[in-house]
């Protein structure tokens, strides 16, 4: 619906919203702050607040085979700070719990940033989020024929199916391919296996967001997380959550390497590599996002730590942790 941005003026920094008005596209200010770095938090959870509450409202359902709307429920979440416990409490599908976790950690990122801001700048940003939400409800209204006449026109714009909005969050949350590639992956789960399967979820995304600096991508946003520090010479470790239709599965962790395609080149420097399983670890405890998240931290800190950890024979520990290595994969 909006997009924010930063602007330097008369020895100060402007935060701006630009959005879609009655008569073209309008920016205007939302407040302005002393410093360049204390816009930037606020202007990147902002953009992505806006993102997160938009695209969703703003495209069709289309799982099984049906064409849907996705609920309107998050909305609250924008002005109302105890709306935002049910952003991790829904079960309606992958794809939009992914969203709302994600538009729950971009509205904890904004709250920290206000911290650091005066009040006056911290209620002109509360007020400009009252007024992305008005604009989104009374869209949504009239796009649904149950608007009262008697409503004032709002000031912003807002059209099924054109988000007005900057997408780019890291993750490609709100891309095509995330959104079919959750929804392919629920096709057939009852709703107690979806119910599970986006709980995983949480776990996996939450860890991967207080994960640090490392690399990781979350290769399947549903099931499995990618970890591969820099300088940890071709190692790298997954966390992967269990099918949530076997009760007998266990979350598990593997820790593997990429093998160069041409045995000539050394590790770290092929043009072509295939990635090779070396230790698996079953979990008899699913584990938690603070422990995910210490993984990820600690290979950042000394990436080598992964290739010890490969070295790990059955029935011991990974060095610095309580997980026992269940099975090795390499002669």
């Amino acid at each position: 619906m909006t997009i924010y941005s930063q602007h330097a003026t008369r020895g100060k920094t402007q935060i701006l919203a630009t959005y879609q008005g009655p008569d073209g596209v309008v920016s205007k200010t939302v407040t302005s702050v002393a410093e360049p770095r204390l816009a930037v938090p606020a202007v990147d959870a902002l953009n992505r607040i806006s993102a997160f509450a938009t695209v969703p409202v703003s495209i069709h359902d289309r799982r099984e085979r049906c064409v849907g709307y996705y609920p309107r429920t998050h909305l609250a979440a924008l002005t109302d700070p105890a709306a935002r416990t049910a952003l991790l409490g829904g079960a309606h599908s992958l794809w939009y719990e992914y969203v709302c976790l994600r538009l729950h950690q971009a509205l904890a990122d904004l709250e920290s940033a206000l911290a650091a801001l005066p009040d006056t700048v911290s209620r002109a940003i509360r007020s400009e989020l009252e007024a992305e939400k008005h604009g989104l409800q009374t869209g949504l209204a009239d796009f649904s024929g149950i608007s009262s006449e008697e409503e004032p026109e709002t000031e912003r714009c807002w059209e099924f199916d054109h988000p007005f909005v900057k997408y780019d969050d890291g993750l490609d949350t709100l891309s095509d391919e995330t959104r079919e590639q959750l929804d392919r992956r629920e096709s057939g789960f009852t709703p107690k296996e979806r119910e599970k399967a986006v709980a995983a979820l949480r776990v996996l995304v939450a860890g991967h967001s207080q994960g640090g600096d490392v690399w990781a991508s979350l290769d399947d946003p549903s099931c499995r997380l990618f970890v591969e520090p820099y300088d940890s010479d071709g190692f790298y470790f997954t966390i992967e959550a269990p099918e949530p239709g076997d009760d007998e599965a266990l979350w598990e962790i593997e820790v593997g390497r990429w093998v160069p395609d041409d045995p000539e080149e050394e590790p770290g420097d092929h043009t072509s590599a295939t990635g090779h399983d070396v230790v698996g670890c079953a979990l008899p405890v699913a584990p938690t996002a603070e422990e995910i998240a210490h993984l990820m931290k600690s290979v950042e800190e000394k990436p080598l730590l992964l290739a010890e950890w490969a070295e790990t024979g059955v029935g011991a520990v990974l060095a610095g942790t309580a997980i026992v290595v269940t099975e090795r994969y390499d002669s």
